[in-house]
């Protein structure tokens, strides 16, 4: 059990946030556990904590294994009860009056007494999920009550998405002037993590530096950047509290655009452009990435690679052989904010995913409200794996011009991300500072 860092000014938010709950929970009770770190190896090796997403939005620090328990108008937290040996490992542990100070709660507690509390509830909401066979209505009522509370972000909320992004700026600068040829990928990542590191942050997800851009999660690191070729840099800050940031960035290694790496790299930042432009409350997510994939299928014709009419090939999903995921997802505490909760967090009620090849793995199809962020990231590809299959390409053979692939040889994979919240009267990009025009990222 520790403290990591507190904000007194939190306290009336997460009391607030603690209400709201309640009040939608009508009565049922609502068990949030923090949960523990696992251990890498052996049991005395583990990886540094962090408290689970639902946790921290409620009660706003850290806990090792704490639960907290709302009902009957009450936020009642049970933490670990110190061990004899803990100021020797862990330094001095905060008591339960201070424990109390900075959440806000109503009582903290030992753990060992909350059995014979949660026996006295009745049916409760739990948290983190248990396998959806095993879940209770009650267990059903939480999720939606979470989901409707945390979708929207408040003031504080938003006030850590920026700090996020803050430190994310610094860490895609120091990559921009990382990425040069010779240099090894992985000192690439080293230069984009200090940054975060130094500001006491952690990365929101396991970095994606590579200039094998058209493998879309590449955590291998090997290799150095050679002249002629593009990195792609996938790398977000975590703030202190917990709070996300999202952000790719495709940069030439030699400084400058090949003709071919330009028209792709102008096609991607021309479709990320207009879909930001369409962010506004009340439009649905799944006209923000159509409007991506619009722009992405007319260049692509336009390069020669495809044929046909634009509408035509968006609707047969021939742009997603060289687009093939959504255009973004739901940016919170989690930097796929609760897909824990799987397509319930990003598909609203009576909307469902697709079957259809490069729609089906968009993440998120709401209509948009002032207070939700998310992310908005084109991005073309040339994948073997996609380029090369017979499954995938058979019913676009009419439209796609296998004879200019090779044009695109130096190409591999180029996506461009911003963090952006919607606002009440359109919407702001967090992450504006990081650049990304053509003219910004050569040298």
């Amino acid at each position: 059990m520790y403290f990591h860092h507190v904000y007194p000014a939190a306290v009336p938010v997460l009391k607030q946030r603690r209400s709201r709950l309640q009040h939608a929970l009508l009565g049922t009770p609502a068990v949030v556990s923090a949960g523990a770190p696992p251990s890498r190896n052996y049991p005395a090796n583990l990886y540094e904590f962090r408290a689970t997403s639902h946790f921290l939005y409620l009660v706003g620090i850290p806990l090792v294994d704490a639960v907290l328990v709302l009902a009957d108008g009450r936020a009642e937290l049970f933490v670990p009860p110190m061990a004899p040996d803990d100021p020797l490992w862990h330094g001095e542990q905060p008591g339960l009056d201070e424990i109390q100070a900075v959440t806000g709660v109503d009582r903290v507690r030992v753990l060992p007494e909350l059995p014979a509390h949660v026996a006295t509830l009745g049916p409760a909401g739990r948290l983190p999920l248990v396998a959806a066979a095993q879940r209770t209505p009650a267990d059903e009522q939480l999720i939606e009550a979470i989901l409707a509370l945390r979708l929207c972000h408040d003031d504080f909320a938003v006030h850590e998405l920026r700090r996020a992004a803050a430190v994310t700026v610094r860490a895609h600068a120091a990559g921009h002037q990382a990425a040069r040829s010779g240099a090894s990928v992985a000192s690439v990542r080293a230069a984009m993590e200090q940054p975060i590191l130094e500001a006491d942050f952690t990365t929101a997800y396991s970095s994606i530096v590579t200039v094998r851009g058209e493998v879309l999660h590449n955590f291998a690191r090997s290799g150095c950047c050679q002249a002629g070729e593009l990195l792609l840099a996938d790398v977000g800050a975590e703030s202190d509290s917990g709070w996300a940031s999202d952000v790719t960035r495709t940069w030439p290694v030699s400084g400058q655009l090949s003709p071919s790496q330009r028209a792709m790299y102008e096609l991607v930042l021309a479709a990320q452009k207009a879909a930001i432009a369409t962010v506004r409350p009340g439009i649905r997510y799944r006209d923000v990435h159509r409007t991506a994939c619009r722009v992405l299928a007319a260049g692509l014709r336009d390069e020669g690679l495809l044929t046909g009419e634009v509408d035509s090939l968006v609707e047969r999903g021939a742009h997603a052989l060289f687009f093939p995921h959504g255009v973004g997802h739901l940016l919170g505490l989690d930097v796929h904010d609760m897909e824990d909760f799987g397509d319930r967090a990003g598909y609203a009620p009576g909307r469902s995913r697709s079957s259809q090849f490069g729609l089906c793995y968009l993440r998120l199809d709401r209509d948009l409200a002032p207070g939700m962020a998310v992310t908005i990231e084109p991005g073309l590809y040339f994948v073997p794996a996609i380029l090369n299959s017979e499954a995938l390409t058979a019913p676009f053979r009419d439209v796609l011009r296998r004879d200019a692939l090779p044009r695109f040889a130096d190409v591999r994979g180029i996506r461009i991300e911003d963090d952006v919240l919607v606002t009440a009267s359109g919407h702001e990009v967090l992450t504006a500072a990081i650049p990304k025009e053509v003219a910004d990222i050569h040298r």
